[in-house]
């Protein structure tokens, strides 16, 4: 008949001395203090494993660091009810230390910096920049800390619900998308089995589509003649009439460089990181767009940007700032720089300028994949004859030298 343990108590683990040897005072149930000989004391629990019967041995805790005997205790009956249900106490302990482990790398604001890396690749950089900013406004000081697996649909919504209340409902849909990519980008990284947020998008209104407005093409002497005639900074000014030359969006004319000038052969090339859809766009250049480079150049020549920010010359300037001076200009709903593209395609439409080779100036995708495939043409010598139209367009409406290209024409442009 096996001996029986009799209990410890507080004086024999208070008065233990270590000896030259480790040696462990036995409680019951498995529970024992381990006593080493520099004289630190630990808490031990031995069982057989479940289903093996392989004995195994865990450290609990430190008496002298705080684990009185009743904890101990206690934390030896929680084990021993694990192993009357065929659970290894020490998986147990190692899932939940794995859990904690995984909650702390695997939060919202965690797997959407892992998801970002991923998307800024595929947009442009001023693009990823508005992306990220809008989570860091909007999302993350609400929910960014929560464990991935916590976040919920309401959660989710109630970010969101303020800035419906503004009445910001595009806002409200690029959050809604970005959120569901981040969650979609979870489920197939195994962070998470399923999205719990597909649906929060019907909990808020859509919002109503509004082009941007633009002019009407025998309004375009108006645009030019208020152009000559507002205070506003001479860099802006040619940045507003280089994107309605060269018909190109706010962010790639804000962002143009030297470097893609090609002065010999009259062509700027846009790389791919710079535009929309990631395809390189080349842009052939009249002798008026040559000109308003001629402008920039005394000013920007020795920096990387056509047109660099104020604030910092190593950035380029604000995509923003031809719209702002448009609404002092007087143009507010309107015009809008974006809107200056619409007023080159109508124009170029109206006068039977070829559908692909607009499309193409605009940088536009063939909706049709088929078609997009074959039709590599970039129709560089039809466009170069539309382009050199357009300009003399915008220098025609441009009556007693109001545009700035049309004040240097005859000027040669530095290489």
């Amino acid at each position: 008949m096996p001996r029986a343990t009799t209990p410890l108590n507080d004086t024999q683990l208070r008065t233990a001395k270590p000896s030259a040897k480790e040696y462990i005072l036995s409680d019951t149930n498995g529970l024992g203090l381990r006593i080493r000989p520099d004289g630190s004391k630990d808490w031990i629990f031995r069982y057989k494993k479940p289903h093996t019967d392989k004995r195994a041995k865990l450290t609990l805790g430190s008496y002298a660091g705080g684990m009185a005997l009743k904890q101990a205790r206690d934390t030896r009956d929680t084990y021993l009810s694990l192993l009357d249900n065929n659970i290894d106490p020490q998986t147990h302990r190692d899932d939940i230390k794995q859990k904690a482990t995984f909650d702390t790398g695997s939060t919202l604001l965690a797997i959407a910096g892992q998801w970002f890396e991923v998307k800024k690749s595929k947009v442009t950089a001023d693009f990823a920049h508005d992306i990220w900013r809008s989570l860091e406004r909007h999302i993350f000081p609400v929910i960014g800390a929560r464990p991935l697996g916590e976040v919920t649909a309401p959660m989710a919504i109630s970010a969101i619900e303020p800035v419906a209340a503004r009445g910001n409902l595009e806002t409200v849909k690029r959050l809604c998308q970005r959120l569901n990519e981040i969650m979609t980008f979870a489920v197939n990284t195994g962070v998470i089995h399923h999205n719990p947020l597909a649906g929060i998008k019907d909990k808020f209104a859509n919002p109503v589509k509004q082009h941007n407005p633009t002019l009407e093409p025998n309004q375009l002497h108006l645009l030019m003649d208020t152009l000559h005639r507002a205070s506003i900074k001479l860099p802006t000014r040619v940045m507003i009439e280089w994107q309605l030359h060269t018909m190109v969006r706010p962010m790639e004319s804000a962002g143009t460089k030297w470097e893609e000038i090609d002065f010999d052969n009259s062509t700027w090339t846009i790389p791919p990181a710079r535009m929309k859809k990631k395809r390189e766009h080349i842009v052939p250049l009249s002798s008026q767009a040559l000109a308003l480079l001629e402008v920039m150049h005394p000013i920007s020549g020795h920096m990387a940007h056509v047109f660099p920010s104020q604030r910092d010359p190593l950035r380029h300037a604000n995509e923003g700032t031809p719209n702002v001076a448009l609404k002092r200009m007087g143009f507010k709903d309107r015009l809008t720089a974006h809107g200056m593209r619409a007023l080159a395609s109508t124009t170029l439409n109206e006068q039977s300028f070829d559908y692909d080779v607009i499309e193409m100036a605009l940088a536009h995708i063939d909706p049709n994949g088929t078609r997009r495939s074959y039709n590599h043409a970039k129709y560089l010598p039809r466009r170069r004859v539309m382009m050199d139209w357009w300009s003399q367009q915008i220098e025609d409406a441009a009556t007693g030298n109001m545009s700035m290209a049309a004040s240097t024409q005859g000027l040669r442009a530095v290489n």
